[in-house]
């Protein structure tokens, strides 16, 4: 009988394994079809935008996201420049990681002894916001990874980064820079100039903190580092 009841267990086990790699191999195939759908057509919501109108709607019910999609010539080139400075010096170069940010990020987290810098991808950001949450669990960083790779093995940089600037928060309910360019500075994406592009590109990091401290020591010299690099940087055509 105990060798009956732990071949039964066995059984089980391998069943129940079985079973959870079906389900997470459904689970790629579904962010997949996700992936290529949003290759053509642009996406209407996000999993950061979906926890954003959660998180907004818990004060005000009937509160609204600030999210207006625009293509990417309308885009202004210098806010193009900002944000791959800010964010991803070597996006044009890279195939969705940057071994040496990640490297020297963890150098610079291992120094302070807390997490201070990230070394994420603009393509990793991407795959992020677009499916996953803010948590830094090791499996969701693992599914981020995954999703990276479907993203920049079928998306071409200009997508990446048009969809980029398009969802990513840029404040409390704030999403993309049309929104951004309307909330900060009254003017469309289009025609934002190369000093307001180093402040947006600036904020990215933590914009509900910046949204409402726009003097902030921190995000002005950030800015500044920013604007210096600006002109250094390519941008998809």
């Amino acid at each position: 009988m105990p060798r009956r009841s732990g071949f039964s267990m066995w059984r089980l086990f391998w069943r129940g394994l079985g079973i959870l790699v079906v389900l997470v191999l459904l689970l790629q195939l579904w962010y997949l079809g996700h992936v290529l759908w949003w290759k053509a057509f642009d996406p209407a919501s996000t999993a950061f935008m979906e926890a954003g109108m959660a998180r907004l709607q818990e004060k005000k019910p009937d509160a609204e996201l600030r999210y207006r999609w625009v293509d990417y010539p309308r885009i202004s080139k210098s806010l193009k420049r900002a944000v791959i400075a800010a964010e991803d010096s070597r996006f044009l170069d890279h195939e969705g990681f940057d071994w040496e940010g990640m490297e020297v990020a963890m150098k610079k987290n291992l120094k302070q002894g807390r997490i201070v810098a990230g070394g994420s991808t603009i393509s990793q950001q991407l795959a992020k916001n677009l499916f996953l949450s803010a948590s830094r669990n090791p499996l969701r960083k693992v599914q981020e990874a995954v999703i990276t790779v479907m993203i920049e093995s079928l998306w071409s940089k200009r997508r990446i980064l048009e969809v980029y600037l398009n969802v990513i928060e840029w404040g409390n309910g704030i999403y993309g820079a049309e929104a951004a360019s309307r909330r900060y500075f009254k003017t469309s994406a289009a025609a934002v100039g190369a000093d307001q592009a180093a402040l947006l590109a600036a904020m990215i990091p933590n914009p509900r903190y910046y949204e409402t401290r726009r003097s902030a020591r921190g995000l002005l010299k950030r800015k500044a580092i920013i604007a210096a690099r600006m002109h250094q940087v390519s941008v998809p055509r």
